[in-house]
């Protein structure tokens, strides 16, 4: 058994000690009748004076935890009690537990404490009485009734992952016309592997005006959390299980884990009750009967979803309910895609100026004699304070206001010698500069190989390949998911580097001395370029 070495028991006896007798018990936080997905868990230790009536100490510990933290709680209460009680050491002491009471009286067996049983504890038992009815009172985060199949439901949405082919202005109505509900509007969110979910607006212009005002003023941390509260929509949003530690990787994408450590959490915002994750009965149908419509509406339809244009489609099914006190069985849902909403959303955002001219139905090729064959390519970042050195000892070019969010401005750094940057940046600003950098798909239909092929667009409209990159390679796979990510966060701004240096010291690593040209650009999708899958052709260049 532990016992406590001579210095701690000569300090505990230094105490002034008091004719008090104190209570000490550990026991479960949770009440037996609380709601089966409580987070309340592990074990509850309290010392309390009962001559005085006041609590001493009070910790809570996992169940596993051996009886050294009843001791621990107990030094505590001896030497830091909790307000308004003074350090003292008791002269008496009672206990439930036989085992507690045999352990206590080895461990304190120098500081002429009492050790007793008794088979009641009047004091601790109110109090955990008290913590009882508390936990009782809370509403839990789902009603009980459908917790489990909501859970279901959701699992099954991450499983058909509908981020992976819609964007956020990309809305669904799921017409439901009960509960007092009428038309749900979905958003899904998650193609820049961010933040996975789907917001349920119960009205178009709630979705248009959040949409509204974040474009407005993005720079205002608490303009935009305003808008965020003023939001009227049911949400169902995906966070890993266990707790991120600040300092790992924020980068770290969520689709990357297992199932088992993915978390769905529900929820409710409105412009009066702000943000609530909890659901009420009625809000639990509704999102169950949302969210299954849309599963079986995102399987029956998931090829023409994939197409580069927002197709018009619509679907009716038979939603049926859970056993519940609602007579009714089933409710017939109505689910659409609205390819005009999601234009308008588009225009809004200020996308279709840039798809018209981007968007060239009469191209023919892809140039790949800009950058030269032997260069040097990495996709990258560089911090806000380097960006702002590198703006003003380089040849510049300004894309529009970059919002400094992330780590800094993600880039494609291209380092060849000096006279073939030179070129490079001369037949870059012959076109009018760059417009856009995208990553397009690209195949080979002779060898089955698939890439992710870097193009440029120039202020004309010419395209040129930067870089083929093969589809299974590891290394790209994880710069592009970060790539991805850092642009989200600067919203669609990027930046392309042409540095020398390629046959000195600083090869494969330019340093800023080595940098000649800086060109700000946005950041394209394939979507958004729309030329589809390019094929590599015989005479080796794709088209």
């Amino acid at each position: 058994m532990t016992s406590f070495n001579r210095s701690t028991s000569r300090r505990l006896k230094k105490l002034t000690q008091i004719p008090s007798v104190w209570e000490g018990d550990r026991r479960p936080l949770s009440s037996p009748n609380q709601f089966s997905d409580s987070e309340a868990k592990g074990e509850c230790i309290l010392w309390v004076d009962y001559s005085q009536g006041v609590v001493r100490g009070m910790d809570i510990v996992a169940s596993d935890i051996g009886p050294e933290a009843i001791v621990r709680t107990l030094m505590q209460a001896m030497e830091h009690p909790q307000s308004p009680a003074r350090p003292a050491r008791p002269q008496r002491i009672v206990v439930k537990d036989r085992e507690i009471q045999f352990y206590l009286r080895g461990v304190l067996q120098d500081l002429d404490i009492a050790i007793d049983y008794a088979p009641e504890l009047p004091l601790i038992d109110e109090l955990f009485r008290g913590f009882a009815d508390i936990l009782d009172s809370q509403t839990p985060d789902l009603p009980p009734q459908y917790a489990q199949i909501l859970r279901e439901k959701a699992f099954a949405i991450w499983q058909a992952a509908p981020w992976e082919f819609l964007e956020e202005q990309q809305i669904l109505s799921i017409e439901i016309n009960k509960w007092d509900v009428g038309t749900l509007y979905a958003s899904v969110m998650g193609m820049l592997g961010m933040e996975y979910g789907i917001l349920f607006y119960r009205s178009e212009e709630s979705l248009k005006q959040f949409r509204a005002a974040v474009l407005t003023d993005q720079e205002s941390t608490e303009h935009l959390e305003e808008a965020f509260l003023k939001q009227d929509c049911l949400f169902l949003t995906f966070e890993s299980a266990d707790e991120i530690d600040e300092d790992e990787d924020e980068e770290d994408d969520l689709a990357d884990l297992p199932l088992s450590e993915i978390d769905p959490t529900f929820g409710n915002i409105h412009p009066l009750e702000g943000l609530r994750s909890v659901l009420y009965d009625e809000e639990a149908l509704v999102i169950l009967v949302a969210i299954e419509s849309l599963s079986r509406f995102i399987r029956d339809h998931r090829r023409q979803l994939h197409e580069d244009i927002f197709p018009t489609l619509g679907r009716r099914y038979r939603i049926s309910l859970p056993q519940s006190e609602e007579s009714t069985k089933s409710v017939p849902v109505t689910v659409s895609t609205m390819p005009q909403l999601a234009a308008e959303l588009e225009e809004m955002a200020g996308f279709d100026i840039d798809d018209q001219e981007i968007d060239n139905p009469d191209f023919q090729s892809l140039q790949d004699d800009l950058i030269p064959e032997d260069s040097f390519l990495s996709l990258g970042v560089v911090s806000w304070e380097i960006l702002e050195s590198l703006r003003k000892g380089v040849s510049y070019h300004q894309a529009g206001e970059i919002k400094q969010v992330g780590d800094g401005l993600p880039v494609i750094l291209i380092q060849t010698s000096r006279p073939k940057a030179k070129t490079v940046i001369e037949r870059i600003e012959a076109t009018g500069g760059l417009r856009a950098i995208c990553f397009n798909p690209g195949a080979d239909p002779f060898d089955g190989d698939r890439y992710d092929l870097g193009l440029l667009q120039t202020q004309n409209g010419e395209l040129f390949l930067f870089g083929e990159f093969l589809d299974e390679d590891p290394t790209h796979v994880e710069a592009r998911k970060k790539w991805n990510q850092r642009c989200k966060n600067t919203k669609g701004y990027c930046g392309l580097i042409i540095a020398k240096g390629l046959t000195g010291a600083s090869r494969g690593n330019p340093q800023l001395r080595d940098m000649m040209a800086l060109f700000e650009a946005r950041s394209l999708s394939p979507k958004d370029l729309g030329i589809g899958t390019l094929q590599l052709m015989p005479q080796l260049k794709f088209e």
